[in-house]
């Protein structure tokens, strides 16, 4: 009787309650690693291939701790990059906001999921054989089953609630913070088209997916991390794994060169603009904000109601000048119009900007045209007459890619 009691209470393995919660980090770690190496950087973006053994490995522990299926994953983030807070992106905190997102996540995740077109149009690439048919998406809910098994066998009771984590922790970290507030709050080290963040600068807890911002300005990098305070643990199990032959990196971020000096903007100078884009338009969103603070001293100082009022109002719309768009609430928009009608150098470095983001943003323009926008983009900054922006044009001509 006491050992059926033993048992009940302990499981076969009798753990302590410390070592139990070893445990169950342990365990929703290497979910949380096959979730970013596996489902996200290989399968998804194709940022390294997987060995074989490695590959299933991962795709029969995520069946077993969350019973997601591959295919589902794959096509649901690569739609979000393709949507990315527009209309149809499906778990974007500007579409649904942040609340949802972050706290019903999973719930969004599973009903884009039955989506049929979403499968069929970004599921490409996935795996498709025997196991996988008649498996793991045939049965995906059995694996979490089988798991809820093993883990009252091995811990006894105390094993449902490392089951109840285990099945908690990808929901949570993953289709929760990562999705929601990865595009909320933290900090940007590149102006990337969206509102992407980098949560924090020690990727552990979520394997090096707190690096958003990161990720989504260089979405194929098999790296996450890029400024030299930056960690990405799952980098350095990529690296790890690389030295036993277990993966094999196909891509990262590429590194910024500038030439010494390039008196022309040409073929090379075009390519490492787009290569670069979103670098150079964090650059130029710390141009916009240098400008918008000086036109706010120089109002200032300007003894007139008008000119107070004026730098009330762009004191109140500084920060909004380097937003994403779509990120911006309609009234929002409205004073933000108001603010640069008011002030000809902030209007002409907006328009300067979005005329410099379509050099890279036009899908129809061959190579040539592209050049010679780029071309007349350079001769227009330089006849501005605004300091910093010719000095931005003078940069610009040295990226090479």
């Amino acid at each position: 009787m006491d050992s059926i009691l033993n048992f009940l209470a302990g499981g076969l393995l009798q753990l302590s309650w410390w070592q139990l919660v070893l445990v169950t980090l342990v365990l929703t770690h290497i979910t949380i690693v096959g979730v970013t190496i596996f489902l996200h950087r290989s399968q998804t973006h194709r940022g390294l291939d997987l060995h074989p053994i490695a590959a299933h490995f991962f795709r029969m522990w995520l069946w077993l701790t969350t019973g997601m299926v591959t295919k589902e994953w794959v096509a649901i983030h690569r739609k979000h990059h393709a949507k990315c807070e527009k209309e149809g992106d499906p778990h974007s905190p500007i579409v649904y906001g942040i609340e949802k997102v972050l706290w019903k996540g999973a719930e969004l995740y599973r009903e884009e999921s039955a989506n049929e077109e979403t499968l069929k149009r970004y599921g490409h690439g996935t795996p498709d054989d025997w196991l996988e048919r008649n498996l793991y998406t045939r049965h995906s809910g059995l694996g979490i089953i089988l798991t809820l098994i093993v883990d009252v066998l091995l811990f006894g009771a105390a094993g449902l609630t490392v089951w109840a984590v285990q099945m908690a922790w990808i929901p949570f970290w993953a289709a929760g913070v990562v999705n929601g507030l990865g595009h909320y709050i933290g900090y940007r080290n590149f102006s990337s088209p969206d509102s992407s963040t980098n949560l924090f600068p020690i990727g552990i807890i979520i394997g090096g997916e707190e690096l958003h911002n990161n990720h989504h300005a260089y979405g194929t990098s098999a790296k996450f991390s890029s400024k030299w305070y930056e960690f990405d643990i799952g980098w350095l199990y990529i690296k790890l794994m690389g030295y036993v032959g277990l993966a094999k990196v196909r891509k990262v971020a590429p590194k910024l060169k500038l030439e010494h000096n390039s008196a022309q903007v040409t073929e090379k100078t075009l390519q490492g603009v787009i290569t670069h884009r979103y670098e150079i338009m964090t650059r130029y969103a710390d141009l916009l904000k240098q400008a918008a603070q000086a036109e706010i001293e120089r109002l200032k100082g300007v003894k007139d109601n008008l000119s107070i009022q004026q730098a009330a109002l762009l004191k109140s719309v500084a920060d909004r000048i380097t937003q994403a768009e779509q990120s911006l609430k309609p009234t929002e928009k409205q004073e933000l119009e108001h603010a640069l009608s008011q002030n000809k150098v902030l209007a002409t470095l907006v328009n300067m900007r979005d005329d410099l983001t379509r050099v890279w943003a036009s899908s129809t323009a061959s190579s040539e045209q592209l050049l010679q926008d780029l071309q007349a983009w350079c001769q227009q900054a330089q006849q501005s007459g605004i300091h910093s922006l010719e000095q931005f044009a003078l940069r610009l001509r040295r990226y090479a890619a």
